[in-house]
């Protein structure tokens, strides 16, 4: 009985391990598609970024206005920043 509880307790604690490092590798992967040349993985990254209340975030994002061309993306980064500055202040 107890070799299983043993076995049991080591896959939780592998999976907890795994997702966390995917969950990780999502993260890196939103941070990099605010630059994507992709529309539908810039929002995606925005949407991502949006939950991020930092200072850092908030340059990135002021980057990301300079850069972006589309109305609705503008729109959309615009709103994140000047609620996160409403936040952050």
């Amino acid at each position: 009985m107890r070799s299983r509880t043993w076995v049991f307790a080591g896959g939780m604690m592998l999976g907890m391990t795994g997702g966390w490092l995917l969950a990780q590798q999502r993260l890196t992967y939103h941070r990099r598609d605010l630059f994507s040349p992709r529309p539908l993985r810039r929002l995606a990254a925005l949407g991502f970024l949006a939950g991020q209340n930092e200072v850092e975030t908030v340059r990135l994002l002021r980057d990301y206005l300079a850069w972006e061309r589309q109305p609705m993306l503008r729109r959309r980064a615009e709103a994140i920043v000047r609620r996160m500055e409403a936040t952050l202040t």
